[in-house]
């Protein structure tokens, strides 16, 4: 069932745009493109390098003092790992970035998957944090964006909880993988194990702690300062507020393990929740270059990603022959 996982999800990707450019009116998304403000568009698109940038200056900042990863070398890793995102599920590619910083000797396996972790950690709490801010502002609250509010204030709450609280994160754990089947379970005990040492590691340096956490939240607001360019380039009026509460819900739509890189679902949830705001034909447009968000960063990633590849095919080779 594995191997189908993948054609499964460009199947459903390709299934649900098909759906989206059966229903917009198709000569009405390229009036869009055909109209957009140039400017704009070369600004939103110019941004993939600076938030390369300070993802990459991250990664150096997580890294123990003396273990003597460059700038280029982090930038090199992050967009390996863009490359992977794109064609593995849930954002695995940074999973695989913890293989290559092994291989690489900068960290053992271990600690290198803890530091995954605690990125992947900080990215997504930052995520939930301005997703939480521009909904409790978000001034056209119906029951369907009141549930959305408490669901994202309750996400916040419980990652901080399970970042902050060892005792918490031990029993939110293991609840997990006394309710799971045992092949998840497992999986739920490696990461407790991961996570374990994540804590135990960065708590012991709070200053380095709260420097990755507040570059994690500017990040995350760049991203979300990306997007709202976007509609500026496609010439549509949204407040920045309202863009802030309705672009992380749609990010989090392609999360889900369902299609190829999030394309379709988050393309349909970007028409869907900015309906009050531009027509279907301006919202496939803005899924168009939400895509290209992630397009871009993987394109950058392709020699680096060969090279890292080949590294690990000739070690585990190495280790074979041994």
């Amino acid at each position: 069932m594995k191997r189908y996982k993948r054609p499964i999800s460009i199947a459903v990707s390709v299934l649900i745009l098909c759906i989206i450019y059966s229903k917009i009116d198709f000569q009405g998304l390229i009036e869009v493109f055909r109209n957009c403000d140039l400017k704009w568009m070369v600004i939103s698109l110019g941004m993939v390098i600076p938030l390369t940038g300070f993802t990459s200056w991250r990664l150096q900042q997580l890294m123990p003092s003396g273990s003597g990863m460059g700038a280029g070398e982090a930038n090199k890793l992050v967009l390996a790992a863009s490359t992977l995102n794109m064609v593995l599920p849930s954002k695995m590619g940074d999973i695989a970035k913890a293989y290559f910083i092994r291989d690489r000797g900068y960290l053992t396996g271990t600690l290198s998957v803890s530091l995954v972790v605690f990125e992947k950690t900080c990215d997504m709490l930052s995520l939930l944090f301005w997703c939480a801010f521009g909904l409790i502002l978000y001034p056209q609250k119906d029951a369907f964006f009141w549930t959305m509010t408490a669901g994202v204030v309750a996400g916040v709450t419980l990652g901080l909880l399970l970042l902050g609280s060892a005792k918490f994160a031990h029993l939110f754990f293991g609840i997990l993988r006394k309710i799971t089947p045992k092949g998840i379970s497992q999986k739920f005990k490696s990461l407790q194990e991961s996570w374990q040492e994540m804590q135990q590691h960065f708590w012991q340096d709070r200053i380095q702690l709260a420097k990755v956490s507040g570059t994690s939240i500017f990040i995350w607001f760049l991203h979300m300062v990306q997007i709202w360019f976007f509609t500026l380039a496609l010439k549509a009026t949204v407040p920045f507020i309202v863009s802030l509460a309705l672009s992380p819900l749609a990010i989090l739509a392609g999360l889900l393990p369902l299609t190829f890189a999030g394309v379709g679902t988050r393309d349909a949830a970007l028409i869907a929740l900015y309906a009050n705001y531009f027509d279907e034909a301006t919202g496939a447009a803005l899924g168009l270059l939400c895509t290209m968000r992630y397009f871009l960063p993987a394109i950058g990633g392709l020699p680096f990603l060969r090279t890292y590849l080949a590294t690990l095919k000739s070690q585990k080779k190495a280790a074979t022959d041994g």
